[in-house]
């Protein structure tokens, strides 16, 4: 009962659509309608600044740091051991991300709170992507590129130094789901129309 509970909970946590509220309080706006349409980090920078950009991008990784540690909390708030890994609970809150019941289900990439999984469960491995993230992005310019060699770098890392056969499988899912939310902007990028940061 309480494990379908905090299931439902991290998927409602990561609906929350960040960007949304953010542009719509502080901007009277609704990024949906305005540059690539998407709810998530990238264009919030691109459609309301530098400061809504860093604000939506924090709040979608703590949405899936958050869902990775409601086992701790129902132990603390409960007392109830939770026996189930809390990296599902993470996946449930990157689905609530793609697939906002708050926000028509159309959410954002699943960038900024797969990695906040990471940093409930695996803070190196966080440091060591989001260092490849900035590295890629300060190379190319390009965040969509930025975003799957990150990925792709964590499992690789994970692959290599990890025995944890959960978190490769989950890190190896979390990167499917990346690279398949920027299939579009693969496109672009091979037609060289990708737009590029502007800021870095």
């Amino acid at each position: 009962m309480i494990i379908g509970l905090l299931i439902i909970l991290a998927y409602l946590i990561g609906s929350i659509p960040s960007g949304l509220i953010i542009g719509k309080t502080f901007y009277n706006k609704d990024i949906r309608e305005h540059g690539s349409g998407n709810l998530g980090g990238t264009n919030s920078f691109r459609v309301l600044g530098k400061k809504a950009g860093f604000a939506v991008t924090i709040s979608d990784i703590l949405k899936g740091t958050i869902a990775t540690l409601l086992p701790i909390l129902a132990t603390l708030i409960w007392n109830i051991d939770i026996e189930i890994n809390p990296l599902i609970f993470g996946i449930f809150a990157v689905v609530g991300h793609m697939y906002p019941v708050f926000a028509g289900f159309k959410g954002g990439k699943a960038v900024a709170t797969s990695a906040g999984i990471l940093l409930g469960h695996e803070p190196l491995l966080f440091l060591i992507i989001l260092a490849v993230f900035f590295l890629t992005l300060y190379i190319s310019k390009y965040v969509s590129l930025s975003s799957m060699v990150a990925g792709l770098a964590g499992l690789i890392y994970s692959l290599i130094l990890w025995d944890d056969k959960l978190l490769i499988f989950i890190l190896a899912v979390l990167t499917i789901f990346v690279v398949y939310r920027h299939r579009a902007n693969i496109k672009r990028i091979i037609n060289k129309t990708e737009p590029k940061v502007t800021w870095l």
